[in-house]
Formats: structure tokens, sequence, C-alpha cells
């Protein structure tokens, strides 16, 4: 809404290092009437347009455009479209502070939407609430735009930076740099279990009032749903919102118990492995390919005349087995049984039409469920399978189904064989082999491949592998921001 500063800044850089060689970076500023509410600062709010055009051309924008009020509403504020914001996601943290703050927030983005149509949607962390009332509106509404997080700026001593922040006095302005010092001692607290969260909060609170502030309200709730979060969900969000003087501040941090685990179940042939690959390397997260370790195992039992249905033979043969997973190092990631490399051999089709037998044996299961969660306590890392967000990593963060129909799985076998040197079947022969594998990996009594209820679904059918990472980085960002992992430089 102008006023421009060095959070606005780091926006517009990082759409400036991610567009396309054609793309542009537009910036948009308005103060928007419908934002505001009976007596708040509208009149008042900084308005520095000289200033804004210097700081958005050294950042890197393209153009800044300042539309006035007929523009983005051209039947006037009071008579055109307005748009409500769910009530869930406005209850708590400023929503009960604000009443239809909210309401003007989706209304003045969604029109500027439509004018503009952009590929991306660059917003910052600071107001985290904002942030993820605008990723449910285009998720919900279905609109073709990706909504991109940016962690808070904030100046030397701690204060995030806002264009509110002018109106301080220079009292003020020391008196305000407690709150976030306040915040993280307070998240310090929790994280080590020395105060429980309602405690906590009324500590919080008692200490914000004491430093000077006048206290709306500290609250810890669910990054997604803004709802009160449970005491042992991980991240949550610890938000709180003062006056200092007459100058509301807003400000949060994350209580997490460990790095982030991300679990992408789904059925075989659906792709996990290639597109996880590529998401682990653009977040910067270890790989778990479990798949892999349940080939070897497979591979190991063939390479030893076992019969793979034979549980007793099986686990004869398991007793002590090594498998290793090397960290990926140009998408390739190592897979060792005993120190043997097997990468390229758990790839025979021998192995695969084995797996879900060996699989199904409690001994095998254990054994490996044992090592990947020893790889995942402390977090960091993203695993596929087939039960991963069920069985192995039930606390995981993000949980992803990622699917295909059995038709365009039985497409990506064939031409994964043929890449491979392999015979390879007729199409209506593969896609019968998946429907039963399916139907096998879902009976089973162990471990059955289901969709664990707080995952969510992603149906690749028609989607690039570029696309479906995309889709993934966009579902973790809906829980992890960019302040608690971010993600590696390039």
């Amino acid at each position: 809404m102008g006023g421009l500063h060095q959070g606005h800044a780091s926006l517009i850089e990082a759409a400036a290092k991610a567009k396309t060689a054609d793309g542009s970076v537009l910036v948009s500023s308005f103060v928007n009437p419908l934002q505001f509410g009976v007596d708040e600062d509208f009149d008042r709010y900084p308005r520095s347009f000289d200033d804004d055009c210097a700081l958005t051309q050294k950042a890197g924008a393209s153009a800044l455009w300042c539309p006035d009020e007929q523009e983005v509403y051209p039947y006037g504020c009071g008579d055109g479209w307005r748009l409500q914001a769910p009530a869930q996601f406005t209850a708590h943290l400023c929503g009960p502070w604000r009443p239809g703050h909210f309401d003007g927030v989706v209304t003045v983005v969604i029109r500027l939407l439509g004018l503009v149509r952009p590929h991306q949607l660059w917003l910052g962390e600071k107001d985290w609430q904002q942030l993820t009332i605008l990723r449910h509106l285009v998720q919900d509404i279905g609109l073709a735009v990706r909504v991109r997080g940016c962690p808070t700026v904030r100046e030397a001593d701690g204060l995030a930076a806002s264009s509110r922040n002018r109106y301080l006095s220079s009292e003020e302005r020391v008196t305000a740099a407690a709150f976030s010092s306040a915040l993280r001692s307070a998240a310090d607290q929790l994280f080590s279990g020395t105060v429980g969260d309602a405690l906590g909060r009324a500590a919080l609170s008692q200490q914000l009032s004491k430093a000077g502030f006048e206290v709306e309200y500290v609250e810890t709730v669910d990054p997604v749903s803004l709802q009160p979060a449970e005491a042992e969900r991980s991240p949550k969000l610890l938000a709180a919102s003062v006056r200092c003087g007459t100058t509301r501040l807003i400000d949060h941090v994350f209580l997490m118990t460990r790095s982030p685990i991300v679990a992408i179940d789904g059925p075989a042939g659906a792709g996990k492995s290639t597109v996880t690959r590529a998401f682990a390397e653009r977040l910067g997260l270890l790989y778990l390919d479990t798949g892999a370790m349940y080939r070897a195992v497979t591979w190991w039992v063939q390479k030893n005349g076992a019969d793979p249905s034979n549980a007793p033979a099986v686990e004869a043969l398991i007793e002590g087995l090594e498998v290793d997973l090397s960290p990926l190092k140009d998408g390739v990631q190592t897979v060792r049984v005993n120190g043997r490399d097997i990468t390229d051999a758990i790839r025979d089709p021998e192995v695969t039409g084995s797996v879900s037998l060996v699989a199904a044996h409690p001994c095998v299961r254990a054994l490996l469920t044992q090592q990947q969660q020893r790889l995942g306590e402390r977090g960091g890392l993203v695993a596929e399978g087939r039960d991963i967000g069920t069985a192995v990593f039930p606390d995981a963060e993000v949980k992803v189904f990622l699917t295909a129909t059995p038709a365009e799985r039985a497409r990506r076998r064939a031409r994964d064989l043929e890449s491979r040197g392999h015979a390879v079947p007729e199409l209506p022969e593969l896609e019968a082999q998946i429907v039963e594998r399916d139907r096998l990996d879902s009976t089973r009594e162990v471990a059955p491949l289901v969709q664990a209820e707080d995952a969510t679904e992603l149906i690749t059918d028609g989607m690039t592998i570029n696309a479906v990472i995309d889709a993934l980085e966009d579902l973790f960002r809906f829980r992890i921001a960019e302040e608690v992992w971010p993600t590696p430089a390039t």
C-alpha cells in the first residue's frame, strides 16, 4: 500500500531473480480503503511516491503501478462487488481486532489479479495470516497463479519492517525493539518445555505489558487452518499484536520440535521417486527413497534364491542386513546392500514384480521402518513410498498422496522400460499389472497402501515434472515458512 521499505524490496528482488528471460516484475501500490476500519489510519497512511519509485527501480522492478480508486473500484467502494473471507480464517489473531479488514484484502487482491493476470504473486511472511488467507483464496477459487512467500525482513534491533514503523516516536522506537525479543524468548521457553502453552502465552502477555505495550492478543495457532493449535502439533505459530503508543505492531515466531519432514505416499508408477528427488534438491532436504530400500531387500532375497513369498526364509536372510542410501549427487542416490552398489540392479523388472510380496512381510517392514525412523529423528528430509505418512512418519509436517490414473502410469512404465532397454509389454497388459499391484498393496495386512487422513491428494495426469515439483513446493510452503526452512541459494 505504498510507504515501501526493505521488506518490500526483498519481495521485488526475489521476484526479479525468479522471473523468466521474457518476464516482468510489476509492483502495485494502492492504499486500499476497504482494508481500513472506522477510526483507523487511512487518511494518514504513509504515501511516499517518489521514494517508492526509487526503491522499486533499485530492487529490480519492471514497473510501478499506482492506480487510483476509480481504476480499482469502477463502481465505487460502496456499490461494487465485495468478497468475504471465511470466518474460520478470521476468527483468531487480527480478525476480531480489525472487523472487515480481511474482506477488504481479498476483495482488492482478487481485483488486482483480474486486472494484471500475473503468473506469480509475491507476498511477505510478516503478516502470516494475510498470506495464508490469500493462499486459500487462490487455491479454493482455482486461480492460475502461484503464491510465493518471502521471509520477514527485520531492522537491526529485530523489529519487523513495516510502513507503520515511521509513526513511532524516538522513544517508542526504543520500546518497540522489545517486541520481537520477547517473542523469541517465549518461543525458547515453550520449545524447551520450561512452561506449557497457556502459561507461556500468559507470561509473554505480562512481559509485553510491563515493557510498555498495550497487548491486543497473544495466540498459538496452526499455520494453515489459523485455528488454535493442538498441544502436540508442529509447527505452530506464536503470534501477537500490540500497540506501542498509538501504533499497532504485529509479529510472530514458529514453534517446531525438529526440522520438517515431508511424507509422499502413493501407488507404484506414480512418479514419486523422480519428483521427490528433484523436490529434495530444490528445498535442500535429505532424500529418503524407501521404495529403493524395499527393492534392495527384494534383490537380496532373489540373489540368494529364496522364495519372496516365504516369510521364514526372508526373515532368515535379512538378519543383520544393512541397506545404505547415499545423499543425492547430481540427482542420483546410490543404494548399497552390505556395502555392495546395487543402484541399477534394483530397477530390474524381476525385482519390480516381487517387491510387493517382500514388502508385505512384517519382518521386512519392521527392519526398514526402524532404519527410516532413525534417519528421521532430526527431520529435514523428504521420504516417499506407500505408507510413509501412515506408518513410518505419521507426524510428518507435510503429507502428500501422489497418484495418477492406471492408464497414465502404464504409459510412464512403458517409457521407463524402453529407456532401460527392457522388453515393453502392451499397454493394456501393463495397466492390468498396475491395477493388480494396487489391489495387493491396498489389501495387505501389514501397512496397506492408504491415503493418510491429513494428506493432500495430488493427481499428476497431464502435469510436467516441473509442474508437479512446483505443486509440492507450494504445499510445503503452506505450512513451512521460508524463515523456518529457507530455500537454498542457487
